[in-house]
């Protein structure tokens, strides 16, 4: 018999990138299929080892657009619309998805590396100016995320500062009632359905415009669900790029032998930014699944309508996948992190996180060699109750 949720353990259970929340591996150990208390206040069901993670993520018996149902169970905030969370198959059926992953995928059109580069050393040049120390978080991982997301879909970047007050409200856990959430969702999906109504056909000014011209078909997508579905690409996108900036930037900074390493041979960078991926700890809440037969996990028995959250930050630091996994190894081979999901869920921003992280952090290192933290790891402050952790600040001198 269950015991009554007040009981159970209440995940998350921390929002700080400095470490892996240690009740994470002691669940993993243990019981990594855990019954869990969600901030919504329900129950739900942790998975933290890997090979669990990754058959949930494979298994279309776990689904991911039914928990935007009204009478689904939620992990925090609820759902405002079903697009919101299933933003991809809404573009499938519109015939939008296809653009999305040519403008996300390897080669990036509006992001040339040279272009990055440029807009980095901008962001570095304005932190060293003002003096020592200065703030990576706001001068590098903020500044580069913001500028990607804006060019990529073709916002003015005049108006990223009211853009991720924004999107950092909206993916704060606990601190915002309902209605403050929807008001402010509100803000962005005007602003975004504003955006594309001011657009001159034929001549976008990035992706936004480009859905739009091409939103015509008998499936075509409502003005709301269109606004709606770049909202989340902007919200998610520049969360997760800035978050995984600062915790990533952070660990090396912990790991000097690292950069040293990276800095004199340029061309592993990228392998660089896989284990990055892999070790830095990022996501505030979990990845949800929803239960839709009985199903045996681990020794745990979920049945239909159940909730399921993943833990990839736990599942990236399993043993039983990756040896020593409490090691930072900038050339781990092979490195199957689960980062950015696995299987048809995965993330359609993985190539532009991993290509951009790159560049930039060859920036970074390039521009500063003496980088270094002005704080103990300890005192570095963070955000509270994110879902996409965060640095608050990213004090350095150099």
């Amino acid at each position: 018999m269950t015991a009554p949720h007040t009981s159970l353990p209440h995940y998350p259970f921390s929002t700080k990138g400095d470490r892996l929340a240690p009740e994470l591996g002691e669940l993993r150990g243990r019981c990594p299929v855990a019954r869990v208390r969600t901030n919504a206040g329900g129950e739900a069901w942790l998975v933290t080892g890997y090979e669990t993670a990754q058959g949930i993520l494979r298994d279309r018996s776990f689904a991911r657009s039914a928990l935007a149902d009204e009478d689904s169970p939620q992990q925090d905030a609820p759902i405002l619309a079903p697009e919101l969370l299933d933003a991809m198959n809404h573009l499938q059926r519109a015939g939008l998805r296809d653009e999305v992953l040519r403008t996300l995928g390897r080669h990036q059109p509006e992001l040339p590396p040279e272009w990055v580069e440029q807009i980095t050393r901008e962001g570095l040049a304005d932190m060293t100016d003002r003096g020592a120390p200065g703030d990576l978080q706001l001068h590098f991982a903020e500044w580069v995320a913001a500028q990607c997301l804006c060019r990529t879909l073709g916002l003015p970047f005049e108006d990223h500062a009211w853009l991720a007050q924004r999107a950092d409200t909206d993916l704060t856990m606990v601190t915002y009632s309902n209605e403050e959430l929807a008001r402010n969702w509100e803000e962005i999906r005007a602003y975004m359905a504003a955006h594309t109504a001011a657009r001159t056909p034929g001549s976008p000014r990035g992706l936004a415009d480009r859905l739009a011209d091409l939103n015509t078909g008998q499936q075509r997508l409502t003005e709301s669900q269109l606004s709606n579905i770049l909202a989340v690409l902007f919200v998610s996108g520049y969360e997760d790029f800035a978050g995984f900036l600062g915790v990533a930037a952070l660990n090396l900074l912990r790991h000097p032998d690292a950069v040293r390493t990276v800095r004199a041979r340029p061309e592993t960078m990228p392998q660089c930014v896989e284990e990055l991926l892999r070790y830095s700890v990022v996501l505030g809440n979990a990845i949800p699944r929803f239960v839709t037969e009985d199903v045996q996990l681990e020794t745990a028995s979920a049945t239909p309508g159940e909730l399921i959250l993943l833990s990839l930050d736990a599942a990236n630091f399993d043993p039983a996948a990756f040896p020593e996994p409490d090691t930072f190894d900038p050339a781990r081979s092979p490195n199957p992190h689960l980062r950015f999901g696995y299987g048809r869920h995965h993330c359609p921003g993985a190539h532009l996180v991993r290509k951009q992280s790159a560049v930039a952090f060859r920036v970074l290192f390039d521009a500063l060699p003496d980088l270094r933290l002005d704080v103990p790891v300890e005192e570095v402050p963070w955000y509270p109750d994110r879902m996409a952790i965060m640095p608050a600040r990213l004090p350095v001198t150099w």
